[in-house]
């Protein structure tokens, strides 16, 4: 196997956790849409634990995307 074939079948393989990223900030905020539609004044103590558990969850995506990026572009 060439070493530029195996580069690209590793950076794809480190780009298949966001598929997870996608659904989890989907999660995320479908939850906190319905809570919210439940109970108006509960905005205060959901919007900090949303916004952290966002980020979080986006992090995870742009550690995948380093990966992959380093895969292919470092020798």
């Amino acid at each position: 196997m060439d070493v530029d074939a195996a580069k690209m079948i590793g950076a794809g393989i480190a780009v298949v956790g966001l598929g997870g990223v996608g659904a989890g900030i989907g999660n995320i905020f479908a939850t906190t849409i319905a809570s919210l539609a439940r109970n108006p004044a509960a905005q205060p103590v959901v919007q900090l634990p949303m916004w952290v558990g966002f980020a979080l969850v986006e992090a995870v995506a742009l550690y995948a995307l380093v990966v992959a990026l380093m895969l292919m572009f470092v020798t």
